[in-house]
């Protein structure tokens, strides 16, 4: 009898890590569908760029097409789209100049409660200095502020694809 509780008990536990896991990872390159979409749609609509792009005038509502194939002096400023992560939105929005980013700011992250404004207040300023030093959505993820971390590169890269930043 105690085998078998030792088995049943190790076989739940188990279970636990394997689906805790799966929903830690997502929006790291995982199925995102259940997260990154909702009423406004999947990830990447909703982004909005105001400004100059190679002199072509300006877009908004997440449409790329227009204004060339990248920015080489453009200026003005692009808002990603919101990211739903499991803890609450996460929107950020750029400002460009000389078609380098020059500040991120982010507009929406969870706040729910006292734990999230804590590791929002550490994580965010780190995300951002991140994003600057590297000029593109490729930065590292804050430990202990993993779901937000993901969720500022998903909106970050649509900022950037809304600015037409290579």
């Amino acid at each position: 009898m105690r085998r078998i509780t030792i088995w049943l008990l190790s076989t739940v536990a188990a279970l636990v890590l394997l689906f805790s896991y799966k929903t830690s990872t997502m929006g790291a390159g995982g199925d995102t569908s259940a997260i990154a979409s909702g009423p406004d749609g999947p990830a990447g609509s909703g982004s909005s760029w105001t400004g100059t792009d190679d002199g072509s005038g300006s877009s908004s509502g997440g449409d790329t097409s227009s204004g060339g194939s990248g920015t080489s002096g453009g200026s003005g400023t692009a808002t990603g789209s919101v990211a739903r992560t499991r803890w609450g939105p996460v929107q950020v929005r750029i400002t460009v100049s000389g078609g380098k980013i020059t500040d991120v700011t982010a507009v929406q992250v969870p706040d729910g409660n006292h734990r999230d404004q804590e590791i929002n207040d550490y994580a965010v300023p780190i995300l951002r200095q991140e994003a600057l030093a590297a000029q593109s959505a490729r930065i590292d993820t804050v430990s202990g502020a993993t779901v937000t971390s993901d969720g500022y590169r998903e909106s970050l890269q649509s900022a950037i694809d809304a600015a037409h930043l290579k």
